[in-house]
């Protein structure tokens, strides 16, 4: 089994940290965003949307976070995706919730137009107009997480249990720390990030991640 990834992506970052947390044997193939691999072969074949990570189990390939997760999850019967029908539909809820809402102000709204050229708008005025509908989106969509996923004492997004659904989000929420983003108008999430952070891949899995934070620190950026 193979995964094609890059140690900075967000959505790649999850499934690697699941596959070392549980020691699945899966050979890691680089795919060098930064020099734009993915847009070339032989990857840009491999996976039509040309976006990382891409599963490749013995030919059968699967693209898209979530997706994979689920997929290892089943492979190897494992428990932060649970078989009883409402406990798997609360977490399917709650990476719905991640990818769909949160993700798209967060990440594409917010953090990445102020850290990627090929995410800058056309103009100023509709760059500053991204970044302001990013930065309300995302506050709202962090204030769902802390008090109706994190809210009543949970130490994980759908319960007392770690799920998929942690993994998928604290790749995405920790994306915040590249602009500067402490959390600290949103004490349950940020002590559920610390959680996160306790696993012990996390320090291996983001060490490409936590460096590019640590290089942003001191600069100005728009945050939540």
């Amino acid at each position: 089994m193979k995964l094609y990834s890059h140690p900075f992506s967000t959505a790649g970052r999850p499934v690697r940290l699941l596959i070392a947390e549980h020691g699945i044997a899966c050979e890691e193939v680089l795919v060098d965003l930064m020099q734009g691999a993915h847009h070339q072969e032989p990857y840009a074949s491999l996976n039509p949307g040309k976006m990382v990570p891409l599963l490749d189990d013995d030919g059968f390939r699967l693209t898209e976070s979530s997706a994979i997760l689920k997929y290892l999850a089943d492979k190897y019967d494992l428990p932060e995706y649970p078989k009883a029908l409402q406990a798997r539909a609360r977490v399917n809820e709650a990476m719905d919730f991640i990818n769909t809402q949160l993700y798209r102000d967060f990440g594409y709204g917010l953090v990445y137009p102020q850290l990627f050229p090929h995410h800058r708008r056309r103009t100023d005025e509709a760059h500053a107009a991204c970044i302001e509908w990013g930065q309300k989106g995302a506050q709202r969509w962090l204030r769902v997480l802390n008090d109706h996923y994190l809210g009543g004492g949970r130490q994980y997004l759908c319960g007392d249990q770690i799920s998929l659904a942690d993994y998928l989000g604290s790749g995405i929420v920790s994306i915040g720390e590249l602009v500067g983003c402490d959390f600290s108008d949103y004490p349950n999430l940020r002590a559920w990030l610390g959680r996160m952070k306790q696993l012990k891949s996390w320090a291996s899995v983001n060490a490409v991640f936590e460096g590019a934070v640590a290089g942003n620190k001191g600069k100005e950026f728009a945050r939540v």
